[in-house]
């Protein structure tokens, strides 16, 4: 197929309802570069990798896989250029999208700066730093690409004032090592140290180590609340970033007895094999990184990614939230609740999606409405974001 036929198959044909254009952006209709279009419904009949522009050079890897072919394993476990990769991500996790992003897709086109970024992180392959005040849908917006450009399960890092590199690169667990030695010369009545063959036993990569692996296509990397990091996380992390590649050193040191060691990966009863102790990526992964922006970044750290700032949601999109989640956006008193929330919203300097829905649960899921202690509940679920208190 042509990159000509594949961009007109993909742009506002494969994505369910072909010939409407109510989902249309405010600009009218998808710009022709688009890859990712906003719409939250997967790709059909179109392979990413046929749409997906090769990499600038200065942002080109070339990792390969260490992993033996499978021949049972699904999809292609080669790139484009026919070197090894690692097996096509997991599936995404029914459940969770399902609270992310609903039973069902919002209905609305994403915005044309949101396609606008998010397109040009893709083909530039850079990072996509997302702002905006809480509810605003900075996390969803990783499910919502995920989902649409089929790229499976998303690798989610929580990131907490404790987090460091190496806890989003992997986790060795030096302690339960030592002790199954222990309870190794226990039973066999012969004292030794721990050998190298048993390492990969007690190391598993976190999500950014797994997301580093060399896939043929891009895993999706949540790097969620990105701003309650310590003062030096952003910068050890451009330097991964940067590179494209990382190293273990507790394989390293063990490479000429164990060239090649199988490691657990973040997902589920996955595992890979890692080579020299040292993991280079293949197709850079789609990161979005979340920001409430209670603090400011290294410049150099701002000046390596796409910037994206989601606005509150206006009517439409909140009736659209509420259809997905709940499917009561016709009921009058869903309507209602969405104009009391977006005025209540003004007044307090801005509310979550989440509350609104919280909301509208309460009421619809009961055939009686609630009396006068309501305007005090209201209260209760749609308290202020900061530390301000109620007003």
């Amino acid at each position: 197929m042509s990159e000509a036929e594949s961009a007109r198959r993909h742009n506002g044909r494969v994505h369910g309802d072909p010939g409407s254009t109510a989902a249309a952006p405010p600009s009218g209709i998808p710009r022709p570069w688009w890859i990712y279009q906003g719409t939250g419904r997967p790709l059909h009949d179109v392979d990413l990798e046929e749409i997906l522009p090769p990499p600038p050079p200065w942002r080109t890897f070339g990792g390969v896989s260490a992993c033996p072919p499978d021949a049972d394993a699904p999809g292609a476990l080669s790139d484009r250029d026919g070197a090894p990769a690692e097996p096509p991500a997991p599936p995404e996790e029914e459940q969770d999208a399902a609270r992310r992003l609903g039973a069902t897709p919002l209905g609305l086109r994403a915005g044309a700066e949101e396609a606008d970024v998010v397109n040009a992180a893709l083909i530039l392959r850079r990072p996509l730093l997302v702002t905006g005040r809480p509810g605003t849908g900075k996390s969803t917006l990783a499910y919502r690409v995920s989902r649409e450009l089929g790229l499976g399960r998303v690798l989610r890092w929580p990131i907490t004032t404790r987090t460091t590199l190496r806890s989003g690169l992997y986790g060795y667990d030096a302690v339960g090592r030592v002790h199954a030695a222990a309870a190794g010369q226990a039973a066999e009545g012969d004292p030794q140290e721990p050998g190298p063959e048993d390492i990969g036993d007690f190391l598993q990569l976190g999500p950014l180590g797994t997301a580093m692996l060399p896939y043929r296509l891009p895993r999706v990397l949540l790097i969620d609340e990105f701003d309650k990091s310590d003062i030096d996380l952003p910068n050890d992390l451009l330097d991964i970033f940067e590179a494209g590649e990382y190293a273990i050193p507790e394989l390293v040191r063990v490479r000429r007895r164990r060239p090649a060691v199988s490691v657990l990966t973040d997902d589920p009863d996955r595992s890979t094999v890692i080579a020299s102790g040292r993991v280079r990526c293949n197709a850079f992964p789609v990161v979005v990184i979340t920001s409430n922006g209670e603090r400011e970044f290294p410049p150099a750290f701002l000046r390596r990614c796409l910037q994206l700032r989601l606005p509150d949601p206006d009517a439409d999109r909140l009736a659209a939230i509420v259809a997905a989640h709940l499917g009561r956006a016709d009921d009058p008193r869903a309507q209602e609740l969405i104009q009391m929330f977006l005025e209540r919203s003004e007044l307090e300097g801005g509310l979550a999606a989440d509350q609104l829905l919280n909301a509208v649960y309460l009421v619809t899921s009961q055939s009686q409405v609630p009396g006068p202690e309501w305007e005090e509940l209201l209260r209760a679920v749609w308290h202020r974001l900061d530390a301000a208190g109620p007003t």
